[in-house]
This record gives structure tokens, C-alpha cells and sequence, in this order.
């Protein structure tokens, strides 16, 4: 019903939006990420929004991007994912690194965010490592707060260049993220890992 509401930003608070549109106010429920990319108040903002129907409300959900709007819905598809939850996630992760975790399958870096128990972080691994396409590991769309994530992102992007699909990279990273912080010595491990550089091109 909505693809996106463009207007300026009438109230900002913990959780939520209110975007004035000629004089209507939407109040839009954010994530984190959404919150910190929003301009002060009184400017004009786009965000990209879905509506979701219960019994008993219609509620907007808002996003800074294509990218997390995506990534909300596959959160959505899962059994078990309500928006809230899926809010709560996209709160304690950036897309990227969220992304980075499912097709990897790190479900212990998922358990870490509030209210995500073990089955669930296993079930969203199950049923998305293979859904994470190459935009939402390399981070090409990012909110200004989450422009610096993990080195991890940064150790699988550079794999992807190296020609390596996104779900190999993901892959060769998680095997080796716990090893160490630094991206450069990520990649190394990753490539020493792979079987004889089987996913360069």
C-alpha cells in the first residue's frame, strides 16, 4: 500500500518517526539505525515503509533504505519473526553485518541481540543464509552510523572483489572471524581456509 513517505520530520523518538506530509502526521516505527541516519527536526526526509495489518492496529514500520526494508521483510518471512522482533534486530545490527552473520551462519552472533534465543537465530539462519545478495554484504547502502561496521564486512567485500560470490566469502569469513579483529588478516585466514582459492575466478 506504501512504498515510501517523504515530508520533514515533525517528532523523533526512541522507536519512532512522526512525518508531517502537508499537514498529516504518519507516526512510523524505526530502528536505530533508521533513527540516527533521520535529519533534525523541521527538515525533510524520505523513508521507505511497509504497513503491517493485525487484528487489533495498522502500524507503519520506516526505513532509511531499500536495503533495510528488504531486509525487514525477509526477517518477516521467517516463522516466528514478528515486526517487532525484526525491528529489534535491525536496531542492534547494521544490515551489513546482520547480513554477514545469516550467510555465514554466525546464529551466535544473533543470539547476542535481546530476545533472540537460540532456535530462532537458527531458524533465521536456515532459511536466509541463501536469500543475502552481494549489495547487503558489501554494504553498498549504509546509514551514516553504520558506515563503519565490522571488519568483518569489510574482509568479505574484499573477497567478493577478488571474485568469490557473496555467500563463499560470508562463508570463508565466519570460519575464521573469531581468530582475529583485524580485515587484512580476516582475508588471509579466509583465503588460506578456502580450498585452494576455489571460489577466485
Amino acid at each position: 500500500m506504501f512504498a515510501h513517505i517523504e515530508g520533514v520530520v515533525a517528532e523523533k523518538a526512541a522507536d519512532t518517526i512522526v512525518m508531517d506530509v502537508h499537514g498529516v502526521g504518519f507516526l512510523l516505527n524505526v530502528s536505530g539505525a533508521t533513527l540516527a541516519a533521520a535529519p533534525a527536526v523541521g527538515e525533510r526526509m524520505r523513508l521507505y515503509c511497509t504497513l503491517s495489518v493485525r487484528e487489533d492496529a495498522l502500524e507503519l514500520f520506516g526505513f532509511y533504505s531499500r536495503e533495510e526494508k528488504r531486509m525487514y521483510e525477509r526477517l518477516r518471512g521467517v516463522s516466528g519473526v514478528g515486526p517487532r522482533m525484526a525491528m529489534q534486530l535491525l536496531s542492534a545490527m547494521s544490515v551489513r553485518d546482520l547480513s554477514v552473520a545469516l550467510a555465514s551462519g554466525d546464529a551466535h552472533a544473533l543470539t547476542r541481540v535481546p530476545g533472540i534465543g537460540k532456535k530462532t537465530a537458527q531458524r533465521l539462519v536456515l532459511e536466509l543464509r541463501d536469500k543475502i545478495d552481494e549489495t547487503a554484504l558489501t554494504g553498498t547502502a549504509v546509514a551514516p552510523a553504520a558506515a563503519a561496521s565490522g571488519t568483518q564486512a569489510e574482509a568479505v567485500a574484499a573477497l567478493v572483489a577478488l571474485g568469490f560470490t557473496s555467500a563463499e566469502a560470508a562463508r570463508a569469513v565466519g570460519q575464521v572471524a573469531e581468530q582475529t579483529d583485524d580485515a587484512n588478516r580476516l582475508i588471509f585466514l579466509a583465503l588460506k581456509g578456502s580450498d585452494s582459492g576455489a571460489g577466485a575466478r
